[in-house]
């Protein structure tokens, strides 16, 4: 086969969004290269929805920009969620137009749900909680209709780099056949790194893989610090840990502490309730929380994927309290890009959760995720369709170019020594311990100590747990090096934002 125009790596909402356009709209020679099969992606798990103003109600486009800086904690690039803002709702649109279902009311108009951090309902959602389902099947067979070639149960080992761009990618199969497939350009679309947690939301795929490989290609990533721990995970020994949405909250459920008592509001951001949960939980000395649903009328109707993961661990949500924890969810930080997605090197391109393209900022804002990935996806695609080649001073890639209020600081990728990576389940309970919801100096060194050693091994978990431990290494060191706490990043030994902190930490490019 030929060179493709376009190689994506990742088969969720940014990835499949790219490659639909890319071969529908601009016939071009697509491939898509997914770990699993193609519906296998952390999109699937998304429950409460995609954040949009789709007109027709009192909400506007400036008051989701407002609500989306603050929830950023200061980091977010201006433009870059005027972008997300902007031309959000057209990208829904044309997701309703390839087939997706949302909810609607009687009369036929989109139901709108209120989340934590946003100051008006303008969440559309599916099936109650099962939006990234429906998004995801709606996308997959897109792309089964319209690409070149699709690579399944592949994994993307490391990219392949000539003459200052990048030029393809090397990929294994599960048998471990390696084979190099070309591209003029390369889309990292694969995800973050929630598996770096033993307590997590993302599915046991979500590795940081592509953000590991563009680090070991010298390829710049910021923001690595901000993991966004997602407050009300069923605390259930079932992984990915089943996700309470925040849509229960927004329609009024309650949290209790050990005691029954309220202890925060609700609807304040997530890493604000992350850390007050986490603080009474240490506090109380307890493994969890309640989430107190009993109030909520007609549960199962409007909640029918949350209420059968209930009836399946034997809870119901009208007599039973809910036992929640903080679990690892959404990977802010990622490959630097600007507003087109254009990474530090030509040819290689980014969007979705592996990106850090200045909308996300400290802390991502709830059902933000699922829209990022549906409009800098295809923004991905119109660039490399006006022959864009490169990266221009747009967006977070200000932060190393110039040109934004957003500064960057280099910091180094501490080298890999010569002792061994304890085991995945192992690393995972120390990043969960150490450099969880709540991180110290001490904390973070003895999680930084866990990444720092070797992978030997040559089959595809070893590549997992070598992706792993390579991002955990610039976590802590990014975390090591913000003595604040900003966002999802909370330091117990240096409380507060600082405004000489106001900037970005990059490894690389």
């Amino acid at each position: 086969m030929a060179d493709l125009d376009l190689l994506v790596l990742g088969s969720g909402v940014a990835g499949l969004s790219a490659a639909v356009r890319a071969a529908e709209i601009h016939g071009m020679r697509v491939g898509v290269v997914t770990k699993a099969e193609l519906q296998q992606a952390t999109t699937r798990w998304a429950q409460g929805g995609v954040a949009a103003v789709l007109g027709g109600d009192p909400d506007s486009t400036d008051l989701h920009l407002a609500d989306t800086l603050a929830a950023g904690a200061g980091l977010c690039d201006v433009d870059a969620v005027r972008v997300l803002v902007d031309e959000g709702p057209s990208r829904v649109h044309e997701l309703i137009a390839l087939g997706a279902a949302f909810d609607r009311d009687p009369e036929g108009r989109l139901e709108l749900a209120r989340e934590g951090g946003h100051s008006l309902p303008r969440i559309v959602h599916a099936g109650g909680a099962a939006t990234g389902a429906e998004i995801e099947r709606t996308l997959v067979d897109a792309v089964r209709a319209e690409v070149s070639a699709v690579y399944e149960s592949s994994f993307a080992l490391d990219l392949i780099v000539e003459g200052g761009r990048c030029r393809g990618v090397l990929v294994a199969d599960l048998g471990g056949r390696r084979t190099e497939v070309r591209a003029t350009n390369v889309l990292v679309a694969t995800g973050g790194y929630g598996q770096l947690f033993a307590v997590t939301t993302n599915p046991k795929e979500a590795t940081g893989d592509g953000v590991a490989m563009a680090i070991r290609a010298g390829v710049a990533v910021a923001d690595a610090e901000f993991e966004q721990f997602h407050p009300t995970a069923l605390h259930h020994p079932a992984m990915p840990r089943p996700l309470l949405s925040e849509a229960l909250r927004g329609h009024g459920a309650l949290l209790r502490d050990s005691h029954g008592e309220r202890f925060v509001d609700e609807l304040l951001s997530r890493d604000k309730v992350s850390r007050a949960i986490t603080a009474r939980m240490i506090e109380q000395e307890v493994e969890h929380l309640w989430l107190d649903a009993t109030d909520l009328e007609s549960f199962a109707d409007r909640f029918p994927t949350i209420a059968d993961e209930l009836t399946k661990v034997g809870l119901d949500p009208a007599t039973d309290w809910l036992p929640i924890a903080p679990a690892a969810h959404y990977s802010c930080g990622g490959i630097l890009a600007d507003l087109d997605g254009s990474s530090s090197l030509p040819g290689l391109w980014v969007a979705g959760e592996a990106s850090c393209n200045g909308v996300m900022g400290a802390n991502r804002l709830a059902s933000n995720s699922l829209l990022d990935g549906m409009v800098f996806g295809p923004r991905v695609v119109e660039a490399i369709d006006r022959g864009v080649d490169g990266p221009a001073a747009t967006g977070a890639m200000r932060s190393v170019l110039g040109g934004g209020d957003i500064g960057g600081r280099p910091i180094e990728l501490p080298p890999a020594n010569s002792t061994a990576v304890p085991d995945r389940e192992e690393l995972q309970r120390t990043m969960t311990a150490h450099a969880g919801v709540l991180r110290s100096a001490e904390s973070l060194t003895a999680a930084a100590v866990a990444c720092a050693g070797q992978v030997t091994g040559d089959d595809l978990e070893s590549w997992e747990l070598r992706n792993l431990a390579t991002v955990g290494r610039l976590l802590c060191a990014a975390a090591l090096a913000r003595e604040e706490s900003r966002g999802a990043h909370t330091r117990t030994d240096f409380e507060g934002i600082r405004d000489d902190l106001r900037l970005r930490f990059v490894a690389g490019g």
